[in-house]
């Protein structure tokens, strides 16, 4: 399902990519707003590009740079494309690709980014495991069915099926196994409310990067 391109690479960055990551309704979308909000972080915003059809109120280069097949093609001729995960779904094949269009300078800034396990590894692969921190936010599967059932509800044209199949796949995606393998040990709980979440999750990034 998975392909990943690692050509690109950077030498002796300074800052940090954090790599947040979760199930589908996990919360992480929340957690990633608050974030890149939160000034005592500092934490610059890297917009990945998807070829999936934009969604009820998402707006290009603010959720995703939203291109086409023959977009995405002539990237991957160029070169640009650093790290990349394909998703066979029920409206067909949908990418979502982290692109070396300039948005990261390690040199510079510290950068966070949603992702998967194979997102974690690509990246890492890329620019060195000391330069990217695995976040995992982890929810109760119940409370996430919950969630992904009331988000799906508001959209124009519902799509159960897809809703579905996200909830499925991400049990394998995510599974204790393929995390151990990665090394993902600093898993963050989200079942409660979202503030002691971010308190934690918050806390650690400050650990590991430089600051404002």
């Amino acid at each position: 399902m998975f392909a990943f391109l690692s050509e690109i690479c950077y030498n002796n960055p300074m800052g940090k990519i954090i790599l947040l990551m979760g199930k589908s309704a996990s919360g992480k979308d929340a957690v990633y707003r608050n974030l890149l909000q939160d000034e005592t972080l500092s934490l610059k915003k890297v917009v990945l590009y998807t070829t999936r059809p934009m969604r009820l109120k998402e707006e290009e280069g603010k959720q995703y740079f939203f291109v086409d097949e023959d977009a995405y093609q002539n990237m991957k001729r160029s070169g640009k494309i650093i790290e990349k995960r394909d998703y066979h779904t029920k409206l067909g094949l949908w990418r979502y690709f982290t692109a070396d269009d300039g948005q990261i300078d390690l040199k510079k800034a510290d950068y966070l980014m949603i992702g998967t396990v194979e997102t974690y590894l690509s990246i890492r692969a890329c620019f060195g495991e000391e330069n990217v921190v695995p976040v995992y936010i982890d929810t109760d599967d119940g409370i996430r069915l919950e969630r992904a059932l009331k988000r799906e509800r508001k959209q124009e044209e519902p799509r159960y099926d897809e809703m579905c199949r996200r909830y499925l796949a991400d049990t394998e995606d995510f599974s204790k196994d393929r995390l151990d393998a990665a090394g993902i040990t600093r898993v963050f709980p989200n079942n409660d409310t979202l503030e002691e979440c971010l308190l934690q999750v918050a806390a650690y990034i400050r650990t590991q990067t430089k600051g404002p």
